[in-house]
């Protein structure tokens, strides 16, 4: 019987690719783990192991005392408050903003397609102060405003309006772009504002994708706000920062799930608001 032949094995031609891939890689990383003080054995040094124990074990066993629950709902309530009244103010901002930068309701573009340059200029210096408020980190604001306004709430809501009136009014832009324009063309050239353009020309096709990117928005405002309350601007999150300080797990185990309870009412409120529109 004929011995069986096998097929010559060969080296898998792409090796000298990975392996010069991996050293690039590791010559990138080591620098990165370095100046950033990178050092995972501190987290098995015995001491910081019995006290991440200690602070986890009290995760099994969330604070539940009707005194405790009170104040986090107030505080619950305050977190909710400054994310929703920051996302308002940042959509008193981003609305006049979208109209300005967003080409798809320019009227000097009709007839000859090109933006007039004076329209341009104007276009391109609301994008630049977009850029610059979308830039800053709410909590960099958060900052700014606690040393202006004083500790509480009203800094984390100045802090919201700044940053998020740049990214939404970026982010509506983009999608008043990418919708139909024959209907929104149409009201232009028939002598309709860009209000009206917008409201029964762009909106009706873009206006499921806008509550969506607006409650996804809010959202994050809720998170943020928590954040900001590590710096003193209120909420829950300034709380969490002093039972995180005392080491008392079963208070953030609370306050944690309460943060899972608002997002994941957000977004059911968000599926519902799709539905409807779609």
């Amino acid at each position: 019987m004929a011995a069986l032949s096998h097929p010559a094995l060969h080296p898998d031609p792409a090796w000298r690719g990975r392996l010069l891939a991996c050293a690039v890689a590791l010559l990138v990383l080591w620098p990165a783990l370095v100046y950033s003080e990178f050092k995972p054995w501190i987290l098995f040094d015995p001491q910081s192991l019995a006290a991440a124990g200690g602070f986890l074990s009290d995760f099994l066993h969330p604070a539940h005392s009707l005194e405790f629950l009170a104040m986090v709902l107030r505080e619950t309530w305050i977190t909710v408050a400054i994310a929703t009244a920051g996302l308002a103010l940042a959509l008193l901002g981003a609305i006049p903003a979208t109209l300005l930068v967003s080409e798809r309701l320019s009227i000097s573009r009709l007839g000859t397609g090109r933006v007039r340059w004076p329209a341009a200029l104007l276009r391109q210096g609301v994008r630049w102060v977009l850029v610059l408020l979308r830039s800053v980190p709410e909590l960099v604001w958060a900052l700014l405003f606690v040393r202006v306004v004083g500790l509480g709430p009203t800094a984390g809501v100045l802090a919201i309006a700044l940053t998020y009136s740049g990214m939404l009014a970026k982010v509506y832009a983009e999608i008043l772009e990418s919708s139909d324009a024959h209907a929104t063309d149409a009201l232009l050239a028939n002598g309709a504002a860009r209000l009206p353009a917008l409201l029964y020309g762009a909106l009706p096709d873009a206006a499921a994708e806008l509550v969506s990117y607006t409650i996804y928005r809010w959202e994050c405002a809720i998170r943020g706000s928590a954040i900001m309350g590590f710096v003193g601007a209120g909420g829950l999150g300034q709380r969490m920062d002093e039972s995180t300080k005392m080491m008392a797990g079963g208070e953030v185990a609370t306050m944690l799930l309460v943060f899972v309870l608002l997002v994941a009412a957000a977004d059911l409120v968000s599926t519902l608001l799709r539905r409807r529109l779609g």
